[in-house]
């Protein structure tokens, strides 16, 4: 099943179709946007300042969203490796709590049942 993008990359999406001038049109279908979101993120967009509209319905990228999408580009890739390295923890957390610590699943699991318990 699919996932939800964040709002961070939906502007990052946008801003990418922008780059070198597009219309509604196209930023909807290459970011993948409803018209009625593409609305609302164009209109935000453009009140932050990271795009301009150009003659004839065209949008363009101003300074600030050219750094923008530097910056998101540069935040996406350490966010990747954060995501990996934590997966390789948990993986690793595993294998420990597998090989020495018996029934580990069952005292993680266990512990709100068990305070209940005593309370109770």
């Amino acid at each position: 099943m699919g996932q939800y993008r964040k709002r961070l990359e939906i502007i990052a999406d946008i801003l990418s179709v922008v780059r070198g001038g597009a219309k509604k049109t196209r930023i909807m279908y290459q970011a993948n946007l409803s018209y009625r979101l593409l609305a609302l993120y164009l209109e935000f967009v453009k009140e932050a300042g990271l795009v301009l509209t150009q003659g004839k319905g065209e949008y363009a990228l101003t300074q600030k969203g050219h750094e923008f999408l530097e910056r998101y580009k540069r935040f996406s890739q350490r966010s990747e490796q954060v995501e990996t390295e934590l997966k390789d923890i948990e993986k690793e957390r595993g294998i420990l709590e597998a090989a020495y610590v018996p029934n580990a699943v069952n005292y993680g699991s266990n512990d709100s049942s068990r305070k209940r318990n005593k309370s109770g």
